[in-house]
């Protein structure tokens, strides 16, 4: 009688982990995982939305050249323009982008060499879903066949939420897992530090606010939560150099900001999504910065649907008590999802 109640007990437990969801499984929100999401294809490059104090360009990665995105070059994609009533000029390198979808890797040195920067160079449309929700949309791409949606919907105050979702079509991650990197190239700032409450690598506890600098591109480039972390074989040296070029330090608390003139450009990540910040201080050119983050997908299957879900404020703020209190709300909103 024990022996079959044992059977029993591991036949269920068997059953509980072959239906397990992935823990990045996507939440199927996006017009990618989503039929019920209904949308228009402008004809433009790009799609205007203002809120609040608040004006963003959202563009795919076309080059585009109109009073309202002048200058944009062909490859960068997300917020092309970020504007605030405290500030005419565009927060963001003009020519560039802001959560740009950057970098789609497995660790490996011979698909990345294939095409690095393949969001950039492969089709994209844009989706619009209604007047403050706008996505960008890639079919699968020729290199690492990953089909992607990134859904940017504008709040009343301002604030952006990116959901991103994507599904492998093809078994190419051949190191067990998807590497993606967003970048933000910041128009000028007066430093560029980045700033976050987190620890040294090796403490087991404690927190302190960090103001983290690279020296150099793709030195101290990247930082990643405190706790486990996914195993994630690769090259060494990886020709990307700001993906796998560890800091000193963790963080703690799933959210980052940093300043410029007068403003704090502040982005705010899910504690489950387990993102990486990342910087470099010559990233968008001499003086401007990258602010950054990635992503890692272990255990992909072809097919399946994994996302994830940030945040990204503007504030005429610089102190960072009033930050944490400006953002106090949206990041519960985060983590309660």
């Amino acid at each position: 009688m024990k022996s079959t109640l044992i059977v029993a007990a591991f036949v269920i437990n068997l059953a509980g982990l072959a239906f397990a969801a992935h823990p990045h499984a996507a939440e199927r929100i996006t017009s990618l995982t989503n039929p019920d999401v209904k949308f228009t294809t402008p004809e433009a490059h790009h799609v205007v939305m203002r809120r609040g104090a608040v004006t963003v360009v959202i563009a795919d990665n076309a080059a585009i050249d109109v009073p309202d995105c002048p200058g944009h070059r062909a490859g960068y994609n997300g917020v092309a323009v970020l504007k605030h009533g405290r500030r005419e000029s565009n927060f963001f390198v003009p020519a560039v982008a802001g959560l740009n979808f950057e970098h789609i890797h497995d660790g490996s040195r011979e698909m990345i060499d294939r095409e690095r920067f393949e969001p950039r160079k492969a089709p994209m449309q844009l989706r619009v879903v209604d007047d403050h929700t706008v996505e960008v949309y890639q079919p699968p791409t020729p290199n690492m066949k990953l089909e992607s949606c990134g859904r940017y919907r504008l709040f009343d105050d301002g604030t952006i939420e990116y959901t991103f979702e994507c599904i492998p079509r093809a078994a190419t991650f051949r190191n067990g897992y998807i590497g993606l990197f967003w970048a933000s190239y910041i128009n000028q700032p007066e430093s560029t530090a980045i700033q976050f409450l987190g620890r040294k690598a090796g403490d087991a506890d404690g927190a302190e606010w960090i103001r983290a600098t690279s020296r150099a591109h793709g030195v101290d480039s990247t930082h990643p939560p405190a706790g486990p972390l996914p195993k994630l074989p690769h090259d060494d040296p990886f020709p990307a150099t700001l993906i796998f070029n560890r800091s000193p330090y963790v963080y703690v608390e799933p959210w980052y900001f940093g300043v410029s003139h007068g403003l704090a450009y502040v982005q705010m990540f899910r504690d489950r999504d387990r993102i990486w910040f990342g910087q470099s201080p010559t990233g968008g050119g001499g003086g401007n910065p990258a602010w950054d983050f990635q992503w890692f997908v272990p255990d992909p299957k072809i097919g399946e649907a994994y996302g994830f879900t940030m945040r990204a404020a503007w504030l005429a703020e610089t102190d960072r008590e009033a930050i944490q209190r400006a953002t106090a709300k949206h990041r519960r909103e985060l983590n309660a999802k």
